[in-house]
């Protein structure tokens, strides 16, 4: 990785300092690569344990779908609609508390993550609670909550704006690392963004996979509902901030 990809990738998880005119985006793309880790981490219980399936990869669930139609038997017709269902439902409220917030990005983004904290940790002490909650009815409860907790996060970063930190997808981002390189006549920009944003998605596959394989099931909802607490609890310290990176990007 070249210096200057370093350099931003730096940058991203350590924001110059707050009263800098010049930081458009304040804290939130540290913020952010933590609720992409967030979302790696719940979409592998989705899909390892409650049977290929995503909560927040709305592509996947669309293709799932067609899978289905066309006579697949290694896929749920019902759980993947109940799952793009939950996720529009949590959009819908994250594009509300997007109006209820438009003047301070900080506090927006504060109500989702409260918000998905909430659904993430409920569904955690759910399975802990409930034998075999991955089956039956419990399965599809278990979609319904993370699935608007995901579709909650993902409407209140789309109305954030911050610049290949989606949180939830990584096509886009993984074309611009390869669209923009210095190789396709580019000039490398954000390449060092770009590659932590799917790194970080990655880390948090990877270590929700190896937590539903080799731990107990519900596991990795654990981490995910730890990030998603200290996230909360450096968003509430902004939540007064009055600094540029509050307003429109």
């Amino acid at each position: 990785m070249s210096t200057n990809a370093l350099r931003d990738a730096w940058a991203t998880l350590v924001p110059d300092r707050r009263d800098d005119p010049g930081n458009r985006h304040g804290p939130l793309p540290p913020l952010l690569i933590a609720l992409t880790v967030v979302t790696g981490l719940v979409d592998a219980f989705s899909y390892l344990v409650l049977g290929r399936v995503f909560v927040a990869n709305m592509t996947g669930n669309v293709v799932f779908i067609a899978f289905a139609l066309a006579g697949s038997h290694d896929f749920s017709l019902a759980a993947s609609l109940v799952a793009l269902l939950a996720f529009a439902v949590g959009a819908l409220l994250g594009g509300r508390l997007g109006v209820r917030f438009a003047a301070h990005r900080g506090r927006l983004l504060l109500a989702a993550v409260v918000a998905e904290a909430v659904l993430v940790l409920a569904s955690y002490l759910y399975c802990l609670l409930v034998p075999h909650a991955e089956t039956g009815g419990s399965r599809y409860l278990l979609v319904v909550l993370l699935g608007l907790a995901m579709g909650t996060q993902n409407a209140a970063v789309r109305r954030l704006a911050v610049p290949d930190l989606t949180t939830t997808v990584l096509t886009l981002t993984i074309t611009g690392i390869a669209a923009d390189s210095r190789a396709a006549g580019g000039g490398d920009s954000k390449i060092g963004r770009r590659l932590l944003s799917a790194l970080s998605m990655f880390l948090g596959a990877f270590l929700g996979g190896l937590a539903a394989l080799h731990g107990h099931a519900a596991l990795p909802l654990l981490p995910a509902a730890v990030l998603l607490a200290l996230a909360c609890a450096a968003l509430a310290t902004q939540a007064r901030s009055t600094l540029p990176w509050t307003g429109k990007p």
